[in-house]
């Protein structure tokens, strides 16, 4: 085998794949990792991620998972947004859904090129095995393709690169050939700590340390149940995920926007109504989000996150809006529609000294009252005749 004539023709490849970054690690690479996964889920910080704590063993090591790999073969595909993300960030009508959400679901597009990488690989070198992994199994990707020089863990605990910022999605080709390894990448964030300032929630422990039970991206995905009080209002209009330590990396200066056809943004995913969100049934929702990696959450922990936006907006028309989702039939979205119209009651008592201030609380407390009754009826006992 011609070691480097496969390695300059498996980087072609790659590219011609629509992959912007690729390096190969050893197996043994990152042996830090494991020993961070495991402080990091014994302090309770992966929160409801059980899977997480269960397959903590398989995902420290590559060879735990495949005793016989030898080479890691770690892949990026840029998903740097045209346009700022921050750019509806409070807005009191509109939902703000992350970057990589808007598009068609990443999983999809990377493992199909990664199995047609990989079966180029063994046929170019007419031996080994390969498999192939996007968040598919207990892999450590990050640590894994800083090893394989692709980039850096940032402060923000994801992966950063020097040519295409903080947005590249990661795949992972585990092979039994033993390839050259590229040298790990030397850690550029410096002194600055613009991720760890801008994250709404305060879900940073420290550079390089996430508290996952803080992070909106966990909060608003991950969490199955009623999202904590404490951390509703910080929310604000991110309905799905959160990209705020993501943009303000100065390094996605050098970003160019991804060409990726399946990563660009859908136009009905970029400013949704929240109006229109709220309003969505199972089929709806289906619909709307197909081929999208909101799907995966269901349609009720959505409708939960949009009633949380909604009780943010400060807009009064929200009000009919959140009453009727007090009467949803899910219990985790009725919740959140009623707190929703507590806190836009509260929002719009301290307006009241702007012009048609009082009209606007009245109408939210019509709503809230409303709500109030339609309660106690559901409550009291029935009378027989």
């Amino acid at each position: 085998m011609d070691t480097n004539k496969i390695l300059k023709d498996l980087n072609a490849k790659a590219a011609e794949l629509g992959f912007s970054a690729i390096g190969i690690a050893p197996a043994d690479a990152a042996p830090a990792a494991g020993a961070r996964l495991r402080a990091w889920i014994a302090d309770g910080r992966h929160g409801d991620m059980l899977w997480m704590a269960e397959k903590a063993d398989r995902r420290e090591s590559p060879r735990a998972l495949w005793s016989d790999v030898k080479s890691i073969i770690m892949l990026g595909m840029s998903y740097a947004p045209g346009l700022d993300p921050l750019r509806h960030a409070g807005h009191p009508d509109i939902g703000v859904i992350s970057v990589y959400a808007q598009g068609q679901d990443y999983h999809d597009t990377i493992k199909a090129r990664l199995k047609t990488l990989a079966r180029w690989l063994l046929a170019a070198t007419g031996e080994g095995e390969v498999k192939v992994f996007v968040d598919t199994a207990p892999v450590m990707e990050k640590p894994l393709a800083a090893a394989a020089g692709i980039g850096w863990q940032g402060k923000h605990t994801n992966l950063v690169s020097r040519d295409h910022g903080s947005w590249l999605f990661l795949g992972a080709i585990y092979t039994t050939l033993e390839l050259p390894a590229d040298a790990p990448h030397a850690d550029r964030c410096g002194s600055c700590d613009a991720c760890q300032r801008a994250c709404p929630t305060d879900a940073f422990t420290g550079p390089y340390s996430l508290d996952a039970r803080r992070c909106i991206s966990y909060l608003t995905i991950e969490l199955k149940g009623p999202i904590p009080h404490e951390f509703r209002r910080a929310i604000g209009n991110r309905i799905y995920g959160c990209d705020d330590c993501l943009a303000v990396c100065p390094w996605n200066r050098f970003a160019k926007a991804s060409a990726e056809a399946a990563f660009l943004p859908r136009a009905e995913l970029t400013a949704p109504r929240l109006a229109e969100l709220a309003a969505l049934d199972e089929a709806g929702f289906r619909q709307v989000f197909a081929g999208s990696p909101v799907k995966r959450i269901g349609r009720d922990r959505f409708v939960r996150n949009v009633a949380i936006a909604l009780g943010n907006s400060g807009a009064a028309g929200a009000a009919p809006v959140l009453k009727r989702l007090t009467e949803d039939a899910s219990e985790l979205v009725r919740e959140a529609a009623a707190w929703g119209l507590s806190a836009l009651a509260d929002d719009l008592e301290r307006m009241r000294g702007e012009r048609g201030g009082d009209d606007r609380r009245e109408q939210v407390e019509d709503g809230h009252e409303e709500q109030r009754r339609g309660s106690e009826a559901e409550t009291e006992p029935q009378r027989t005749v």
